[in-house]
């Protein structure tokens, strides 16, 4: 790799300090290894490691947070661009979008939104990038009334292989926007997104706890509860194990505990007595089941959703899965626990189930190459290999519940929810596959960034 000249961002070799700036990751277990590696603060930083690359003949990959790294392919050989461009975000409070750059994270956006009165489509942890989040579908805490967070992108500006700057959107290159938002990406460097938000006056948020032994009747009792849920809520339902280290709170690391969480938003400030109503429907059913542990639910500004799940800020290894699954029913809720309940043995730290349905399995008018999703929840469970518990462990455990679950498996994941490169991804039927591959050699002739397209992105692909 040549080394750059004095005016070009500083291209770090293996054991540098800028080369382990740009490979930082949130999965400690999926260390990033490209041959070289740079963080990019501007658009010119993205055209002169493009250049160099280009010139040295390797393949670029991009990255931001790092929480997806287990679910990418090896970057032996190549140049990694961490993008984290300088600017603010934009908030248009008329038109109720935001422009955000590269780099940023939820946390920022929703800060920036929240004295507007308006909120974005994102994530449970505000550690996480936006745009690798957004162009990976999105799985909001509100997204059964926004649906998938890819469909709120109206805009993307994006330096192509040859170093261009482009904005793909409805009036210029609509077709690219379309590719974009759930293609699988490997199609430039990203270096500003522009998005819708809504309007939110209060959310009630929170998670409330209980000792896993009342595990079954909880999950049927939620479970039904999902059936007839308004839109405005989104939940999980989490079999927690974990371990007693600092940030986790005593009565929650003494033995299995079954946690659930999400929000109810309320627009208006008149919607705020139907979203505490909404929420006391589904937790005051299972409060009567048995003591709560922990309770955090309460009303809250939208910022306040970031911390209602409590997942680790700092980087941890961890190895997991996703799938998503049809209505598990009485025969799937036991499987479930067979798998991840108490006495099981399992060695996952969360199991999780996420709620979805509403608008997440609405086809979006003006949505991009994974606009909705078929299932009723998506499963994901993940957990470190601390003491005795090995990856290995983990992975066969994966294995088990994957094998649990199967006759729930729809078949399908949501590329921002997948935590490892070696199982089974499908999101796109294949004529969708076609369009996008189309698309991406329009814009990407040679490949350059071939190396960050998801894999197996055709439903019924299997690993190779």
């Amino acid at each position: 790799m040549t080394l750059p000249t004095a005016h070009e961002p500083v291209v770090g070799l293996p054991g540098s300090p800028a080369y382990d700036e740009a490979t930082r990751v949130f999965n400690l277990v999926a260390p990033a290894r490209p041959a070289a590696a740079v963080t990019a603060r501007g658009i010119e930083d993205v055209r002169l490691a493009l250049a160099r690359a280009r010139a040295d003949g390797t393949g670029v990959r991009v990255h931001t947070t790092g929480h997806t790294s287990a679910a990418t392919r090896p970057m032996d050989g190549a140049l990694l661009i961490r993008t984290r461009l300088t600017g603010r975000v934009e908030i248009d409070a008329v038109r109720r979008t935001a422009r955000i750059p590269a780099g940023t994270t939820w946390g920022e956006v929703a800060e920036a939104a929240a004295p507007h009165g308006l909120a974005a489509p994102h994530g449970s942890t505000p550690g996480v990038g936006v745009v690798g989040y957004l162009l990976g579908g999105g799985v909001s805490f509100y997204g059964r009334y926004t649906g998938l967070a890819a469909n709120s992108v109206r805009a993307v500006e994006l330096v192509t292989a040859d170093g261009d700057l482009v904005r793909a959107d409805a009036a210029g290159d609509a077709e690219l926007l379309w590719a974009l938002r759930g293609g699988g990406g490997g199609f430039g460097i990203v270096t500003a997104v522009e998005i819708e938000l809504f309007p939110v006056a209060k959310v009630v948020t929170g998670g409330a706890y209980w000792s896993a032994a009342h595990a079954r009747p909880l999950l049927d009792t939620w479970q039904e509860w999902t059936r007839r849920a308004p839109r405005e809520a989104t939940t999980t339902l989490r079999i927690m194990n974990l371990p007693p280290v600092p940030g986790v709170p005593p009565e929650l690391a003494a033995g299995p505990v079954l946690c659930v969480d999400g929000a109810v938003l309320a627009a208006t400030e008149d919607d705020v007595p139907a979203a505490l109503d909404r929420a006391d429907a589904l937790l005051g059913p299972l409060r009567e089941i048995a003591p709560v542990l922990m309770d955090t639910w309460a009303p809250t500004d939208p910022v306040g959703v970031l911390s209602a799940h409590m997942d680790p800020e700092d980087p941890v290894p961890f190895i997991g899965d996703h799938h998503l699954l049809r209505d598990l029913g009485d025969e799937g809720a036991e499987a479930f626990l067979r798998a991840v309940g108490p006495g099981s043995g399992s060695p996952l730290a969360v199991a999780t189930l996420r709620q979805l349905g509403g608008a997440f399995a609405e086809p979006h008018p003006h949505g991009g190459a994974l606009s909705q999703v078929d299932a009723d929840c998506a499963y994901m469970g993940s957990g470190p290999p601390f003491g005795p518990v090995t990856v290995e462990a983990l992975e066969q455990h994966c294995a088990v519940v994957r094998e649990a679950l199967a006759p729930w498996d729809t078949g399908r994941t949501i590329p921002s929810l997948v935590e490892s490169g070696r199982r089974p991804q499908s999101h796109l039927d294949r004529e969708s596959a076609e369009t996008v591959a189309r698309v991406r050699s329009r814009i990407d002739p040679k490949g350059l960034f071939a190396g960050d397209v998801a894999h197996h992105t055709v439903v019924g692909d299997l690993p190779g």
